[in-house]
């Protein structure tokens, strides 16, 4: 009787059975998006009536020929035209640009200078804490402090007097006002960039730089190839930050322009910020909410083209340690 062999076929495994799905999607599905409305719906509602709607109010109002009151005339992109064509407008957008990059470069190097000089200072946490307290003081306070520090009989000529300086410089003047302001803005955000450069320096581990005492390297090499490298997101986001602060300053210059006993500051220390409020709200002729509106705009779109600009430009692979 002979052996017969049989093969057998090895069935194939059967496929995961997947979850039916119903019309509409799986029931995970279904509780995902009505759990969307009541977490995401308030926000979404809370972000359009705040943001969305007076945005696109905005650049409604900046076609128009509006006083603030009574009907609107639409004028199209004359108020845009008129505000580029205002030498008033060019000098304030100079201003601004002045405080951004010049101001910005010597906040930088100066708290990158200090974050270097601190990083391996016993007494760090305590001058950290001394140089980060101008910013917590409101740029209100500034303004009003400087009517008593710089005006004729005030502290800084006061202390001049016995120096042998008869004549103290008008320092409230007009054509000293706004590097006074400058100078007062290096002093308030120093030390809130540096704490920023701090943290970020503080972050990369101590291994780093025992491998560089091991391969012999300098302190330019340190500073060049691992404290650079590593705190370069840091770097990004200060940038950032400074972008959007610098071009959005108005209390300092309001209060501290004030000072100087005009009430609206001199036009020489106007920003971006300044004109359009006084363009829509303390008109030099009559308020003007379709121009200042403009304005506001074309600050916007200056904030979001150098934000993106500055993204671009800073990019690179992330070190992750």
């Amino acid at each position: 009787m002979s052996a017969l062999t049989t093969k057998r076929r090895r069935r194939a495994p059967a496929p995961a059975e997947k979850p039916e799905r119903e019309h509409g999607g799986s029931s995970i599905d279904r509780q995902r998006r009505r759990l969307l409305i009541p977490f995401v719906g308030p926000a979404f509602i809370f972000y359009t009536v705040l943001f969305i709607v007076p945005a696109i109010a905005a650049v409604w109002i900046s076609l128009n020929d509006w006083a603030g009151s009574g009907p609107m005339t639409f004028v199209g992109f004359k108020n845009y035209i008129q505000v580029f064509q205002d030498q008033l407008f060019l000098k304030s957008f100079g201003n601004t640009l002045l405080l951004l990059f010049v101001v910005g470069a010597v906040i930088f190097t100066l708290a990158f200078a200090m974050t270097l000089v601190l990083r391996d200072m016993a007494a760090k946490k305590i001058v950290r804490n001394v140089i980060f307290f101008p910013h917590l003081i409101n740029a209100l306070v500034f303004g009003v402090l400087a009517g008593f520090i710089f005006n004729p009989g005030g502290m800084v000529n006061t202390l001049l007097k016995p120096l042998g300086v008869s004549e103290p410089p008008a320092w409230l003047a007009q054509d000293n006002i706004f590097p006074l302001i400058m100078a007062t803005m290096v002093m308030t955000t120093t030390g809130y960039f540096t704490t920023i450069l701090m943290a970020g320096v503080d972050r990369i581990p101590p291994y780093f730089y025992e491998d560089c005492a091991l391969a012999g390297a300098t302190a330019f090499q340190r500073l060049r190839y691992v404290i650079l490298p590593l705190t370069w997101d840091v770097f990004g986001t200060c940038a950032v930050l400074w972008t959007i602060s610098s071009i959005k300053i108005f209390e300092i210059i309001w209060v501290f322009g004030g000072s100087s006993g005009a009430g609206i500051p001199p036009t020489q220390s106007w920003t971006v910020a300044v004109y359009t409020y006084v363009t829509a709200f303390s008109g030099l002729s009559t308020p003007a909410y379709g121009a200042a509106t403009a304005s506001a705009i074309i600050s916007l779109a200056l904030v979001s083209v150098l934000v993106v600009l500055l993204r671009r430009a800073m990019r690179r692979d992330v070190i992750e340690f």
